[in-house]
């Protein structure tokens, strides 16, 4: 009964790390490769940010989706993994104060609930169903 357990876990896991990792990454590559005055359509706080913050946030956000499955995913330093999805957490605290000192207060939601799908993983990562590597 345990195993079943931490078998559907680990199901719900990867699906967190998938769903979560293509979130960020489609973010990502959309502050990296869209000009300034199309973000603005969808982000409108781009405007008042500088274009390098912008596009570095985009480079995290895409780094740290990648570091959601790639290294579970080829068994290579699967707790990467971990530090991906606290790394986003962290993101996410960072984006919830930014938009709070601008009164976007409508897109806290989002960031809370991404780091929590993030603090989910790592959770679930680290204490019921790690990656096991096969030797």
């Amino acid at each position: 009964m345990v195993n079943q357990k931490n078998k559907a876990l680990n199901i719900i896991l990867w699906i967190a790390q998938g769903l979560l990792a293509a979130m960020f990454i489609m973010a990502g590559m959309m502050k990296i490769s869209q000009p300034v005055e199309v973000l603005a359509d969808s982000l409108p706080w781009v405007t008042s940010t500088p274009l390098s913050l912008v596009r570095f946030i985009g480079f995290t956000e895409i780094l740290g989706g990648l570091g959601l499955v790639l290294p579970a995913v080829f068994k290579l330093k699967p707790a990467l993994t971990i530090w991906a999805a606290m790394g986003l957490a962290l993101v996410m605290v960072f984006a919830a104060i930014f938009h709070a000192s601008r009164g976007e207060f409508t897109a806290i939601g989002m960031n809370i609930f991404l780091m929590g799908i993030a603090l989910f993983i790592i959770w679930g990562r680290r204490k019921k169903s790690s990656v096991l590597v096969k030797n």
